[in-house]
């Protein structure tokens, strides 16, 4: 993960500090006493300088200031005097010509990288393999700004937007026509109206989230977290806000044209993805409810495989949720075009699943079937020397869902030093990641849980109901499974966080207004960012890249909150425009020697919306060379000092996209 800088003195340095350490400390004491008093001074005789400073090309002061509609834009103050350049020798070649990246074509306006329709048609399409993640090669990335469509409109603010969403930004009436009578979406002059309907609740989601509410606990805070597969629209997820519950919805990119971009335009949590042959890219333990309403995952095949990915992802005590067929067959199945005997068969098979993973059937009503997993695996392991199928995984990380071609917890080749052993160790990882796949593959067997000492006893630990849970100490940090993660550390972040984000509220003035909605931390750590935005009207996707130092995304779960692994060398599994704000910290110091930074900033630019936000924490010199790029990309920049002060080599650049779009095609005149 992201470090905060310690000035380390390099190797050269460590050997002149032996020979005279005496000489040494002395010398460097009093060069920070007298640096230290000369900048009190130097501050002191400017009371008009803030700690915050800002860092303008031309000269002129600027910083983050709103416009007419609401939207961030770089701006020049009336009393602050910004004071970057003054502190720092950044050498600027202010006659250099920036390159100006062009617009794609039009074609690309709802281009997503690694789920591309043309690609996939070349993989197999057994298990689906062909709509999940075929991310390009290098040969193939593009170089240019992927353009909004013509007439493209700012997103109706939060909550409106659950309901409504422009017809000009994804101008795409098919599922308006094909789910008409399920009350999905409707086409109302020049925007989209969600009913909050689906195809197992016509009534809406509403009111099948409160029959689900009568079987299992919805309101009481014992569920936070939540996983919808095949969303749709989103509307489940849309509606479990208000109870406190935040979901985790997906779906694939397929015949359903743009589902997930309409679930991110409304302001719900959504990516695209599928049960496929893969893993999903979220920790073990992470979800406290999951969801499938007619969801056409083909449950009872392959073993049970599915189902065991959800028993991965599922927290001890959670609850899966299945609606539509076959549940009920009984009385519905003259409706579903199927035969009684069809039927039978496929909900006998989910329930040997569901048994042979220890899972509890709660209850069965009308057309919803609940089953709850097992607190420990106590009487799992019992049973299991009996039944003996599936077996019990033998993977050593269930948290697994996506290999690194790097040495985990350390750059491998950017060392100054290592031993042979440890070039061998790397080497062997960055050969398995290839030979093995980039992604983890489903494995059919019951994902074993932590070791308790009683059977009463919750395995992993019990955590907090909601809201206590945001700031309790996650169980994973408590009983150590975290290396390197002390609960001191975990608070201590929670503090940071909360004053960097009353920094953010007074330099980015829309922060509180409503107008940001959807957020994405690229390097989360902990959730900190995260939890310290939860009294504003947003939600965060907290990333983990799967690079970092430590796997932390199962404490972000533990937390409340929801996120997922990446890789950012390659694109994120979401639609263009889709986050109002993207915050990156130390994210440039982690891939600075992994891949071209310069494709990490197209692909920014590519999920942020138009007059989007996004708020960078790095070096300077990291920052000069990012503002380079990013001032061919039709972003306007700004860098500023550290909330602590100038002398912090942390710096914050606050950059926002302009707003622009394609030019129409003949078809779209």
């Amino acid at each position: 993960m992201a470090k905060e800088y310690s000035g380390s003195p390099k190797h050269h340095h460590r050997l002149e500090a032996k020979r005279n350490p005496l000489t040494w400390i002395l010398g460097v004491s009093f060069l920070c006493i007298l640096f230290y008093v000369l900048g009190a001074w130097q501050r002191s005789s400017n009371p008009n300088t803030t700690q915050f400073s800002a860092y303008n090309r031309g000269g002129c002061d600027s910083h983050v200031t709103t416009s007419d509609n609401g939207n961030a834009v770089v701006g020049h103050p009336s009393s602050t005097n910004l004071d970057f350049a003054s502190h720092h020798q950044v050498v600027l070649n202010s006659s250099k010509t920036v390159s100006q990246f062009p617009s794609c074509d039009m074609s690309f306006s709802e281009y997503t990288p690694c789920q591309d329709k043309v690609r996939g048609r070349k993989f197999d399409r057994n298990m689906l393999k062909y709509r999940e993640r075929h991310c390009p090669a290098k040969e193939e990335l593009l170089r240019c700004l992927i353009p909004a469509p013509p007439q493209y409109k700012t997103p109706f603010k939060w909550p409106q937007s659950r309901d409504y969403a422009w017809y000009s930004n994804i101008p795409h009436r098919e599922l308006s026509i094909e789910k008409a009578i399920q009350n999905w979406i409707q086409l109302e002059g020049n925007r989209f109206r969600f009913p909050g309907g689906g195809t197992m609740f016509p009534r809406g989601a509403d009111a099948y989230i409160d029959d689900i509410g009568r079987l299992i606990p919805l309101t009481d805070g014992t569920i936070r977290t939540a996983i919808d597969t095949g969303c749709g629209v989103a509307s489940f997820g849309a509606y479990l806000l208000n109870r406190n519950i935040l979901t985790m919805s997906f779906a694939p990119r397929d015949t359903h044209e743009a589902q997930v971009q309409f679930a991110l335009e409304r302001g719900v949590p959504a990516m695209i993805g599928i049960m496929g042959s893969q893993r999903l890219p979220y920790p073990a333990r992470a979800f406290d409810l999951a969801h499938c309403s007619r969801c056409l995952i083909p449950w009872q095949k392959y073993d049970g495989l599915y189902l065991a990915e959800v028993d991965r992802i599922l927290r001890p005590g959670g609850y899966w949720v299945l609606s539509g067929p076959p549940i009920h067959w009984k009385k519905f199945w003259r409706g579903w075009e199927r035969t009684r005997e069809d039927l039978k068969q496929e909900q006998d098979a989910i329930e040997d699943v569901a048994k042979s993973l220890c899972w509890k059937k709660v209850i069965e009503k009308n057309d919803l079937s609940v089953w709850q997993k097992p607190i420990n695996h106590v009487e799992c392991f019992r049973s299991k020397k009996v039944l003996k199928a599936p077996h019990m995984c033998e993977s050593d990380d269930p948290d697994t869902a996506w290999y690194s071609h790097w040495c985990p917890s350390c750059s491998c080749f950017l060392l100054d030093t290592y031993s042979d052993i440890h070039i061998v160790h790397c080497g062997l990882i960055f050969l398995l990641s290839f030979v093995l796949k980039r992604y983890r593959n489903l494995e059919a067997c019951v994902t074993p849980l932590p070791e308790v000492s009683s059977s009463d006893d919750v395995a992993g630990g019990a955590i907090e109901k909601w809201p206590e849970r945001a700031y309790a100490v996650p169980p994973r940090i408590r009983s150590g499974s975290t290396p390197g993660i002390t609960a001191e550390r975990f608070v201590e972040d929670n503090k940071l966080w909360k004053e960097r984000v009353a920094h953010y509220k007074r330099i980015i003035s829309p922060l509180p207004t409503g107008r940001y909605r959807n957020i994405m931390d690229m390097n989360a750590y902990l959730g900190g960012f995260a939890a310290a935005m939860l009294n504003y009207p947003v939600w965060v996707m907290n990333v983990v890249p799967i690079n970092s130092d430590h796997d932390t995304l199962g404490v972000i779960y533990e937390r409340g909150l929801i996120g997922t692994y990446q890789d950012w060398c390659e694109a994120f599994s979401t639609y263009p425009r889709t986050y109002d704000l993207i915050h990156a910290s130390g994210l440039f110091t982690l891939y600075q020697n992994r891949c071209d930074s310069t494709y990490i900033l197209l692909e920014m630019d590519r999920i942020l919306r138009p007059e989007g936000t996004v708020i960078f924490r790095d070096t300077v010199e990291l920052l000069v060379k990012i503002q380079s790029i990013t001032d061919g990309m039709r972003w306007k920049s700004q860098i500023m000092d550290h909330e602590s002060g100038p002398f912090n080599p942390e710096k914050i650049l606050v950059a926002v996209k302009t707003y622009w779009t394609g030019e129409a095609t003949q078809k779209q005149l």
